[in-house]
């Protein structure tokens, strides 16, 4: 995902996305306890967990925005090695890693746990947020023919694409289904939204008042219907609500990018520097915050009120995530582990 020139906002997406992933997972232990703790704090937890799903969306639509916007001719064995290999490799690498992770407990090491998380690792991530990947990086194979389209054809078939796109994503949201439901699909469709988003909507006032209604109005009512679904089904219950491919998420992650192109740049030189620092390290965050929340999970160290629980396990596994990439960038010998 890199470019000539270097864009801040874009650092600064990073930044919110990763933090966004955090909280989704640091929440996860509340999610399935409703009437097990009191309902205010259950509530607290879904609400996090609601105005959080635009994490992976975010991350998606960075990649459609740069890579459609790269220019030059396509260079297949640069893409393979440079690109889809850059990921790849510590994908597989990490993977193998979480499985062994998967095998210990309080009582030990299970290695039947192990070979069964191997065994299914082709159709089914090895650790939950391992599961990003298996959506992602299937999508290299589409931004060739994307970023074809980009050069060869005038907007008009870009905002075709892409309005059916939309179209599909509410289809789904609404359990609509059809061929449109296919999951690449309803992932793919970020890649062209977040060019236009970078390329061709132009930033004004207007622009970001009706992406901030549309955003947060989007994560409010996902949140409520989560909420209102669970209380009546007496358990914790999505439909699609919370889902990554549903409109009401899309508008999320959109007002989160407008957002960002349109401060981002106000920060201070200080804070700029902070932002981008976290940045660089921001697919090391994503791949190494279980390792902090490990404790968390198996020590059910998450008792206490989510309002306060959420946030300090947010900044334990994150600031523990940062340092550890920090480390491992250091030496050309362990660098290429989180590229």
């Amino acid at each position: 995902m890199d470019t000539k020139k270097h864009v801040f906002f874009f650092d600064a997406m990073r930044c919110c996305a990763a933090l966004a992933v955090i909280v989704i997972h640091a929440l996860a232990p509340y999610r399935h306890q409703l009437g097990d703790i009191p309902m205010g704090e259950w509530i607290t937890a879904i609400s996090f967990n609601g105005f959080s799903r635009w994490a992976v969306p975010v991350f998606i639509l960075i990649t459609g925005a740069l890579m459609l916007n790269d220019k030059r001719p396509f260079d297949l064995k640069y893409y393979l090695s440079r690109r889809l290999g850059k990921v790849l490799v510590p994908f597989i690498v990490w993977s193998i890693f979480y499985a062994f992770l998967s095998g210990w407990s309080l009582t030990g090491f299970d290695s039947s746990i192990v070979s069964q998380i191997l065994a299914n690792s082709f159709h089914h991530q090895t650790y939950y947020h391992l599961g990003f990947f298996y959506y992602f990086i299937p999508l290299y194979f589409a931004i060739p023919f994307l970023q074809a389209l980009v050069k060869r054809y005038d907007d008009v078939a870009l905002y075709a694409l892409t309005a059916i796109w939309l179209l599909t994503t509410l289809l789904f949201l609404l359990r609509i289904d059809g061929p449109w439901s296919e999951q690449f699909w309803l992932y793919m469709g970020l890649l062209p939204l977040g060019y236009v988003l970078y390329q061709k909507l132009p930033l004004n006032r207007t622009i970001v008042i009706v992406a901030v209604i549309l955003g947060l109005g989007a994560m409010a009512l996902g949140s409520y219907m989560v909420i209102e679904n669970s209380i009546q089904a007496e358990r914790y219950s999505v439909g699609r609500w919370f889902s990554y491919k549903t409109i009401n998420t899309v508008l999320a992650a959109s007002m989160v990018f407008i957002l960002c192109k349109a401060f981002a740049d106000r920060l201070n030189s200080g804070s700029q520097r902070v932002v981008s620092f976290i940045s660089k390290h921001s697919l090391g965050i994503y791949i190494l915050h279980p390792l902090f929340l490990w404790p968390m999970n198996t020590l059910h160290l998450y008792q206490g009120h989510p309002m306060m629980m959420i946030p300090i396990w947010v900044l334990i596994s994150g600031g523990g995530a940062l340092a550890l990439s920090y480390l491992l960038s250091l030496s050309a010998k362990t660098r290429w582990l989180l590229p």
